[in-house]
């Protein structure tokens, strides 16, 4: 009988490679990079600045000088977007030998590659429906989506791979998860009104049909309920000594900061510059929440405060 030796396989590894670290907050950085140079683009004029997709004219695939500085910015963005997209796949190719160990952080690099090309796509459909203020609402939206979605690939990032329990208060999580509703009604409403607003990105391009200056009342009513629910998680964080005090904290620091940057564009007539930091904060405070939810959970083996159930 022929004995024949079988191919080793290799074993299944947990251990972080030395450049995932630095290639997921790259691709952190760059996700919230290009939602500032995606506002800078509709905050200039410049949507249309290349009329068509994916090549910027129909005889170009780059900006030509008779486009002028609107065709750089649009086409910039555009730039960006390759650059964001390389990222998302170095990453997962980072993570590519722990997808059986590590499935969770396998899933959150997929998602964000497969995000940055929906994401393109979604952009073209946006310059070729004249931008749409829907569709570039939610342009904006999913962009926002995948800042989180690395969020919690860093934190993940930096945990085992054990089953994770809570380690808060039953309330204390149910009222976690409440202010994150309450933060996405908030975005919510923070898009209808930018979408009713000025700044549509291009003279010719169409508002929602809302009237802006109700909007911007009603936007601020959740935020302003997401500030003390907030103010809530804080104390009671700090008072028991809870895992997510210190994001938490974080958390209130954007929403105060943020608050006051809505409440100076909206009495000084929307300067560009200041609805352009809004929309980033936006993406940063959704980002905070995330990492103080998934704060409210740890690997097993760490210490479980007292749950009040």
């Amino acid at each position: 009988m022929l004995i024949t030796a079988s191919t080793p396989t290799a074993p299944p590894t947990t251990r972080i490679p030395r450049l995932l670290p630095v290639m997921a907050w790259l691709s952190f950085i760059a996700e919230t990079l290009i939602i500032g140079t995606g506002g800078a683009v509709r905050l200039t004029g410049s949507g249309l600045g290349c009329p068509t997709w994916p090549t910027c004219t129909p005889e170009s695939l780059v900006a030509t000088p008779e486009m002028g500085v609107h065709g750089v910015i649009e086409f910039g963005n555009r730039t960006l977007t390759g650059l964001v997209g390389i990222l998302a796949l170095v990453v997962v190719v980072l993570v590519w030998r722990m997808r059986r160990t590590r499935r969770d952080l396998f899933v959150l690099a997929l998602i964000v590659l497969g995000g940055v090309v929906a994401q393109a796509i979604v952009g073209g459909i946006t310059v070729l429906t004249g931008l749409n203020p829907f569709i570039v609402g939610f342009h904006y939206v999913v962009s926002l989506i995948l800042v989180c979605v690395c969020a919690a690939f860093l934190v993940r990032m930096k945990e085992t791979a054990a089953p994770r329990e809570r380690v808060v208060p039953a309330w204390y999580a149910r009222l976690a998860h409440l202010t994150t509703a309450v933060l996405a009604v908030t975005i919510a409403f923070g898009v209808l009104t930018t979408g009713a607003g000025p700044h549509s990105g291009d003279a010719a391009a169409g508002r929602n049909g809302f009237n802006a200056e109700i909007l911007e009342h009603v936007h601020a009513w959740p935020g302003y309920t997401l500030l003390a629910l907030t103010l809530v998680l804080v104390g009671v964080a700090w008072a028991r000594r809870l895992r997510p005090r210190a994001w938490v904290t974080v958390l209130l620091a954007a929403e105060f900061v943020q608050i006051a940057v809505g409440l100076y564009q909206a009495r000084n007539g929307l300067p560009e510059i200041a609805v352009g930091v809004h929309m980033v904060l936006a993406a940063l405070t959704a980002a905070a929440m995330t990492v103080v939810i998934l704060r409210l959970r740890a690997p097993e083996g760490i210490a479980r405060v007292d749950a009040v159930h």
